[in-house]
């Protein structure tokens, strides 16, 4: 699989592994035609694992790389290149989120059903937008040459990402079912919140492709959006049932599956 993407262009790379991340959302959205509901405590280990893949990425396939290309430019500090680039990805999404109307799964009751859907998927699709850059960004730090850069990294990434989409798929899928709605429309409500993944993961690609001294910067800034998710939805969202220990050990494990995947596909 690896061999065969090298021979594509970092915009088409990047815009399939973000079908995959997709995919599995669509994938996890899917299990409304399967099951009634998903027991509390399955879905917030999925939320602690999820978690701690996104973490595990950030840093491995984000941040790491980041500090090392700002290293090699030599232009500035590389930790102010960083820090900037991490710090704008996590006002980018604080803003985001504060602007533009939208509610969590997790919301009980303060929306109208009739609305409730498509703030739903606004709020996933909201936290899926670093994700998709994240992933367009690794493959266009590939095309770039940068020796800290490689194509099995880039698909670690993919992979991490595409194993944290799958609760997100169920996280909207159910609740909308569960209102009352179709499972057809459930289950196109809860894919529907991961195709701006390759519309993003296309721009990132473009971006940093024509404009590498971006690339620092870029990396850093899915970084910190993504880590802004994890801390402003994932983790609580993960721990508001009461099922702390639960939670706080699947994203340990989460963060050590995305760590094991980047360093032996590196």
């Amino acid at each position: 699989m690896v061999e065969w993407l090298i021979a594509l262009p970092p915009v088409m790379q990047a815009f399939l592994a973000s079908l995959f991340t997709w995919g599995v959302t669509a994938i996890g959205a899917a299990t409304v035609f399967f099951v009634k509901h998903i027991h509390l405590k399955i879905m917030d280990a999925m939320l602690g694992f999820a978690g701690g893949v996104m973490i595990a990425a950030s840093f491995w396939s984000l941040l790491s790389p980041a500090i090392a290309m700002a290293e090699q430019a030599h232009a500035r500090p590389a930790w102010l290149i960083s820090a900037a680039g991490f710090l704008a990805g996590g006002l980018f999404i604080f803003l985001l989120n504060r602007y533009i109307p939208h509610q969590h799964p997790s919301d009980k009751n303060i929306t109208p059903s009739a609305n409730r859907s498509r703030l739903l998927v606004l709020a996933i699709t909201l936290h899926n937008i670093p994700e998709g850059l994240a992933v367009g960004v690794a493959f266009g730090a590939v095309a770039a040459g940068y020796q800290e850069a490689s194509i099995a990294g880039a698909v670690a990434l993919a992979i991490g990402i595409g194993l944290q989409n799958f609760p997100e798929g169920i996280a909207v899928a159910m609740p909308i079912r569960l209102e009352g709605k179709s499972r057809l429309k459930s289950f196109f409500y809860g894919q529907a919140s991961a195709l701006v993944e390759p519309v993003a993961a296309v721009i990132g690609a473009l971006a940093v492709s024509m404009m590498q001294p971006l690339l620092p910067y870029a990396l850093s800034f899915a970084a910190g959006a993504m880590i802004f998710v994890v801390a402003e939805e994932v983790i609580p969202g993960s721990r508001e049932n009461g099922n702390h220990g639960l939670a706080a050990n699947s994203l340990l494990i989460g963060f050590a599956v995305m760590m094991m995947l980047d360093v032996a596909l590196s």
